[in-house]
């Protein structure tokens, strides 16, 4: 059975300075995934989508160096468009970030609204599940639209209570090509070698 995994990119080095999207890993956040590297639930792997922002570029790198896979970017898995604000202090974040999941036809303070994102997520999804060959497929982006692509596969309503674990750096998975849902959001640390299934 081949497997869709979806990896959020873990921390990042956050400067007010630079645009979001342009964040780079932190050294922390670099180190984690240069240790998922000889993961068991990579083995599989044949193709690797990212997000075109830095940081899930500069994850997919890593991995795509690790199995010898050139990653392809797409902005249609690029988080949610936060532009309208740019960097907010990290309570004033959470705070929109509860907003923009309990009402996803309003935007929160100019943010992309939720249903656009989880729009344009599911488009790219079907797209790149559908020129999937064998074998299975990563896509590496953020926790937001990560988490409303979950929701749409799930079948459940989009919902913060979904929103991945703290730091990022985690997995949710489902069967290819009919979109199952395997297992949610966990740490990239703790998914089972191979991939738990259930």
């Amino acid at each position: 059975m081949a497997v869709l995994r979806y990896l959020s990119h873990p921390q990042v080095l956050i400067d007010p300075a630079v645009p979001v999207p342009r964040w780079s890993l932190s050294d922390h956040g670099r180190s984690r995934i240069m240790a998922l590297t000889g993961a068991g639930w990579l083995a599989h792997t044949t193709r690797i989508v990212s997000s075109s922002e830095t940081k899930a570029r500069e994850t997919a790198a890593i991995l795509g160096a690790a199995t010898g896979i050139r990653p392809e970017a797409d902005p249609q898995l690029d988080e949610i468009d936060r532009s309208a604000t740019g960097y907010v202090p990290h309570d004033h974040h959470e705070t929109l970030a509860d907003a923009f999941f309990a009402a996803p036809a309003i935007s929160a303070d100019g943010w992309e609204k939720a249903i656009d994102v989880a729009s344009r997520g599911m488009a790219a999804l079907h797209r790149h599940v559908a020129s999937q060959g064998p074998g299975d497929l990563l896509l590496v982006g953020h926790g937001g639209i990560g988490t409303l692509i979950w929701c749409h596969i799930a079948g459940l309503a989009p919902s913060r209570e979904q929103d991945q674990p703290s730091g990022g750096g985690a997995v949710w998975s489902a069967t290819l090509p009919g979109l199952s849902p395997l297992h949610g959001w966990r740490l990239a640390e703790a998914v089972a070698d191979p991939d738990s299934r259930c």
